[in-house]
């Protein structure tokens, strides 16, 4: 077996599994599990209805580059979106979830024939899919603190000089899981320029990017960014997918678009991984892609969640509204999150993930000690008894 396999960490939620062993919660309360970034707003029934008269499409072997109908699709949407004009042809593809083409992605770009230029960064805390698909693309994890200090940003003056060199891929995450930091314009410029500069490819996770609070207000994407700078798309891949934005997340869609050189050679990897869409599949994303008016719908569930429930909470816990996504990324008392975490389930059957499980130690500290992240996932009713329980948690425990 390759060995690398066994440089990779136990998942998230396996951690959190073995934290919970023996554990018995308060069989008086219901669950509530706020741990997982699932979405569990039901799936528009016009989906579902084009899965349905999709069917067909079974007979039939997909084509790795999705079909003309999709791209086109998928490209009239970034255009509304982000005010670009994208090439169906040449600089997009789908692909089946953004989970899986993130790790594809690192595959296909990680020269391993360069040992001098196998550095990959990402933010810390972080997508463990990026770790993963580092380490088992053979190149070696850099990770950055996002700190509250910072305002959560990637601070690439943290990045020892040497290193630069070395680094053949960047990930990133705007907004940002867990905190939901969004990228600033100058935050893209200086991004840009160090890719520039050094020569490293750009992967960007904006899977999250159709989850805000103000309507009309959406999150700057990487692609509108590059464009408003006059810089094209060199070396800039985005990566978005349905799950969050339309409520799908067992259809696996997601879409990848930028740098027509590198979406050539993503291609041609992809064409032998096999990683081809489903035409049925395809047939529910195009009609997904190409409708806004349920997106919006999500957008105001979620806003009205983080409306009721942080006011709920601000009392109890220390957190900043997040700029977008649906996650609360907040401080614990007493600073032991896993501990915080073990004991809200037991006494209140509440599900939160602590978040030292989402990072790694880097420059001397785990940046997700002492905190934790909440999904607002689960319906209002949900959210809101989750919130009185974890009030009810934190003012016993003072």
């Amino acid at each position: 077996m390759n060995p690398r396999l066994e440089q990779l960490h136990p998942y998230p939620f396996q951690k959190l599994r073995e934290l919970f062993a023996g554990v018995t919660p308060n069989p008086d309360l219901a669950p509530i599990n706020l741990s997982i970034g699932e979405p569990r707003h039901p799936t528009p029934q016009f989906i579902k209805d084009a899965l349905v008269a999709g069917l067909n499409g079974l007979a039939n072997y997909p084509i790795t580059q999705g079909s003309d109908a999709l791209r086109e699709a998928i490209a009239a949407w970034a255009g509304r979106r982000y005010g670009v004009k994208l090439d169906p042809t040449t600089e997009v593809l789908p692909v089946n979830g953004s989970r899986e083409a993130l790790f594809a992605f690192a595959q296909a770009a990680v020269d391993s024939t360069r040992h001098g230029r196998r550095t990959v960064v990402s933010p810390n805390p972080f997508y463990q899919i990026y770790e993963g698909a580092t380490l088992l693309a053979g190149a070696r994890p850099f990770f950055l603190n996002t700190l509250p200090e910072n305002g959560y940003r990637m601070d690439w003056s943290r990045v020892p000089e040497d290193l630069w060199d070395s680094i053949s891929l960047v990930y990133v995450c705007s907004p940002g899981n867990p905190t939901g930091k969004v990228m600033s314009l100058a935050d893209w410029k200086e991004l840009f320029d160090l890719s520039d500069r050094h020569g490293f490819v750009i992967a960007a996770d904006e899977c999250y990017s159709e989850i805000y609070f103000e309507e009309g207000a959406p999150p700057l994407g990487a692609l509108t960014a590059s464009h408003q700078l006059g810089r094209g798309f060199r070396n800039l891949i985005v990566f978005n997918s349905l799950s969050k934005r339309s409520n799908v997340p067992g259809l696996r869609s997601g879409m990848v678009a930028g740098d027509a050189s590198i979406m050539k050679s993503f291609l041609l990897y992809r064409t032998y991984h096999g990683s081809a869409m489903s035409p049925v599949v395809q047939a529910a994303s195009i009609a997904a892609w190409n409708d806004e008016a349920h997106v919006i719908e999500n957008r105001r569930q979620y806003a009205e969640k983080f409306a009721t429930v942080m006011p709920m909470l601000k009392d109890v816990l220390q957190f900043d509204a997040p700029d977008a996504a649906f996650y609360l990324w907040t401080r614990v008392p007493g600073g032991d999150d896993a501990a915080f975490a073990r004991e809200l389930y037991r006494t209140q059957h509440v599900t939160v993930l602590p978040g030292s499980y989402l990072a790694r130690d880097a420059a001397g500290v785990n940046p997700g000690q002492g905190f934790i992240r909440i999904a607002l996932v689960d319906s209002l009713q949900a959210c809101v008894e989750a919130a009185k329980r974890m009030a009810a948690f934190v003012g016993e425990a003072a």
